[in-house]
């Protein structure tokens, strides 16, 4: 039974990869494409404009923490690479990076939407036969979660995520400067919010998010 019980957790596994790194491609292409409208062309260069999972993957952030993460039993934690943004090309630097910033976890939570549509789209046209079929519905469902996660975890004001940058650009002064390069502090303030009852709050945000999802979805 053991036996059978980690098989099917590396098959979960396995098939939501592919979510996992188009989300992140999703997240990082929206910073890439506003920047790119508002002037700054420094991804595009690089070749970031794009939603190839490939331009946007970090070895250690979306190929080793997520590995890690499921030999440890925890549910996967991984990154990609910042898209390179330099505000001295934009109009209106505060304000035009502040768009930026948004504009990453705003695609996770519209990329949340569509799969969640298709989730509810093929629950209700086609009746599933396999227990393949069903874990593919589970996919989506998963995903779309994990998206209405990738969208709010990446709004908290700690560095490195993007809320930092937004709470700077609305006030900008020592203090917030301060807190958008604190480096590796950042990190550490990261991890004690995570290993606080505070997490425990921020989560139950998600899930009343999805459970909105889920109370629509029903009405169709």
């Amino acid at each position: 039974m053991s036996e059978i019980t980690i098989n099917e957790k590396l098959i979960s596994f396995l098939l939501f990869l592919p979510f996992f790194f188009i989300s992140l491609a999703v997240h990082e292409f929206f910073h890439a494409y506003s920047a790119s409208k508002l002037g700054d062309d420094t991804a595009k260069k690089q070749g970031r404009l794009s939603l190839n999972p490939m331009k946007h993957l970090d070895v250690i952030g979306s190929l080793l923490m997520p590995l890690l993460s499921f030999a440890s039993g925890y549910a996967i934690v991984g990154w990609a690479k910042p898209v390179p943004v330099n505000r001295n090309n934009f109009k209106n630097a505060l304000k035009d990076d502040a768009i930026v910033s948004f504009a990453g976890p705003l695609s996770n939570f519209i990329f949340s939407i569509l799969l969640f549509a298709v989730y509810v789209v093929l629950t209700r046209t086609i009746d599933p036969q396999s227990a393949a079929f069903i874990r593919i519905l589970t996919m989506f469902r998963t995903a779309s979660y994990f998206n209405i996660f990738l969208c709010l975890f990446n709004l908290l004001p700690i560095p490195p995520l993007d809320g930092s940058h937004i709470i700077f650009d609305f006030f900008p002064n020592k203090l917030t400067a301060k807190l958008m390069n604190s480096g590796i502090y950042g990190l550490l303030i990261l991890m004690i919010f995570i290993n606080t009852p505070l997490w425990g709050y921020f989560l139950n945000i998600v899930k009343f998010i999805f459970e909105i999802f889920i109370f629509i979805g029903g009405k169709f």
